[in-house]
């Protein structure tokens, strides 16, 4: 029987004789040809046997930006502005918790600076109580975008002073239906 089971397995004989091998096995063998490397040590003699290296040899380089999307905006007071978002977190103003939505602005085509929208947590909530559902985060991003437009057409949206925090607006119980209203929702 274990005969029998030795005669089955596919065999490699190097040098000139026949290769009888799976697919699988040839790979072993050449994965096995690859990871011997042979070390030049003096004056052209190769001797030793190195492994090839589980880690990168190359120092870890920064991520690279992602590419934005660079958006238009034609406001009512006749600035036409350029925006992206940037990103999205959890955040805290005071006691009170939210979403913090940053985007990208420019009024110029020149310089750009940082604007942020914050959506207050209990404002959702008490919709969701009076509505029976929770809304979700793309809609909630679209409250945000949507109070973005309504700063451009407020001419609220202006670069902060050197060293200061970048200007914000929220949406708070006082504007979350209107805001709403527009989407449909």
């Amino acid at each position: 029987m274990r005969a029998a089971s030795n005669s089955a397995r596919p065999r490699l004989t190097h040098g000139s004789g026949s290769r009888s091998f799976l697919k699988r096995d040839k790979f072993r063998f050449e994965l096995e040809l690859w990871l011997v490397v042979p070390i030049r040590h003096g004056l052209g003699s190769t001797c030793c046997i190195d492994f090839a290296r589980l880690t990168s040899n190359n120092p870890s380089m920064a991520r690279p930006d992602a590419v934005r999307r660079v958006k238009s905006y034609s406001a009512a007071d006749g600035f036409v502005y350029q925006y992206y978002f940037y990103e999205g977190n959890r955040g805290q103003r005071g006691s009170s918790a939210g979403g913090e939505f940053t985007y990208v602005v420019s009024v110029d085509r020149k310089s750009a600076f940082p604007f942020k929208i914050f959506v207050h947590q209990s404002a959702l909530e008490g919709w969701a109580a009076q509505n029976g559902r929770t809304l979700s985060s793309s809609e909630e991003y679209a409250i945000a975008k949507m109070r973005l437009f309504q700063a451009f057409d407020e001419g609220a949206v202006q670069a902060s002073s050197q060293g200061e925090p970048p200007r914000e607006v929220v949406v708070d119980g006082s504007n979350l239906e209107e805001l709403l209203g527009q989407l449909g929702i």
